[in-house]
């Protein structure tokens, strides 16, 4: 894992068109800005694990 350190305004880039950028930090909250392609799906990682976890229930009936 690559680990940086971004302060407000500042963003990286993810291959030639993925940004990412730092919107705001207040607290232990950061606001981020995600600019990908329209077919780049985005999702937050307690989605996934929800998802995840129907799919198992879904599994064993």
């Amino acid at each position: 894992m690559l680990v940086l350190t971004r302060r407000e305004r500042q963003a990286i880039e993810i291959g030639y068109d993925i940004k990412v950028t730092v919107l705001s930090v207040r607290g232990n909250k950061v606001r981020i800005g995600i600019e990908a392609p329209g077919d780049c799906p985005i999702r937050r990682e307690e989605i996934i694990d929800i998802e995840a976890g129907a799919e198992a229930e879904l599994a064993l009936v």
